[in-house]
């Protein structure tokens, strides 16, 4: 029967109600619920989760999530947070990236390459997650939420920047995608601006998100080839917009409502369905055997 992609489907859809109920009754963040009811199902109902379309609609949640967390920053109140967003961001990467990476090379013995991948593992933080979690508590809206999700931005960019400088190979593709990326940065404001004012008042169509998604894919499409993350670029144009969403809410909360609805349980139920517990009690022995 779940051969059958529709049923697939409904299974999908079934446990993101599910978590949905469970996160109105226990007053919990239904993305934190998604995780731990696909951990469950991962364990014991063994639910699908590495085909090609769940895949990119778990991809797609995290996209829109992140670009939802650059666009609901408050360019002044960014501004007037700058320093405290960048010294916390900065700290939090940094310090476990060179805590883990020097403990797993010279405590535990591994080669160099798998000490810093368990550094930059254990260094990086989810701003999707982190959105998600304070949209719900309503955090998102204050000066003090703004500085957070922009501190978890500077956390996920150093990941990139660790990634690509320990990793990446540099190519054409790479220089491509920067160049790209600027250009189309530096004209989205303006480019956003025209299409709500001038198509995308009261028009079922919804041309205004239509091209913000196309924008995502695009630029999702120029970052995977060159080797780089899709969500990249997914803040960063969620950021240079902000001014103009600032001015339409409207946009925003349609936005969030898709995002929700449809593609966020996706990626945080997939999350949940990659957690083992026989990989994660061979690596507790593993570990274990290092240490002692």
């Amino acid at each position: 029967m779940f051969e059958n992609v529709w049923f697939v489907a409904a299974a999908w859809m079934a446990l993101a109600l599910v978590a949905s109920l469970i996160s109105i009754w226990t007053g919990i963040s239904v993305a934190l619920i998604e995780i731990l009811v696909g951990v469950v199902a991962g364990n014991f109902l063994h639910l699908q989760a590495n085909t090609d379309w769940i895949n990119f609609l778990a991809l797609l949640g995290s996209g829109v999530l992140t670009f939802l967390a650059g666009a609901e920053i408050d360019p002044e109140s960014l501004k007037a947070n700058l320093r405290a967003s960048l010294l916390i961001g900065i700290i939090s990467f940094a310090v476990p990236f060179l805590l883990v990476w020097l403990f797993a090379q010279f405590f535990l013995g591994w080669p160099l390459p798998q000490a810093q991948i368990a550094g930059i593992a254990l260094s990086t933080t989810s701003v999707a997650v982190v959105y998600a979690v304070m949209i719900e508590g309503g955090l998102s809206d204050t000066s003090l939420g703004k500085m957070i999700l922009a501190a978890c931005f500077i956390t996920d960019f150093g990941t990139v920047l660790a990634l690509g400088g320990l990793f990446a190979n540099f190519n054409i593709w790479l220089l491509v995608f920067v160049v790209v990326m600027s250009v189309m940065l530096w004209f989205m404001p303006a480019w956003t601006r025209f299409i709500i004012v001038r198509l995308g008042a009261k028009r079922v169509s919804e041309p205004e998100v239509k091209f913000i998604f196309f924008v995502l894919f695009f630029l999702g499409g120029l970052a995977t080839t060159a080797k780089s993350e899709a969500v990249l670029p997914a803040y960063l144009v969620g950021l240079v917009v902000a001014g103009v969403f600032l001015r339409d809410k409207t946009l925003v909360h349609r936005m969030r409502s898709i995002a929700f609805a449809m593609f966020t349980p996706f990626y945080f139920i997939r999350a949940g369905l990659l957690f083992l517990f026989p990989s994660f009690g061979q690596g507790l022995r593993l570990l274990q055997g290092c240490c002692f």
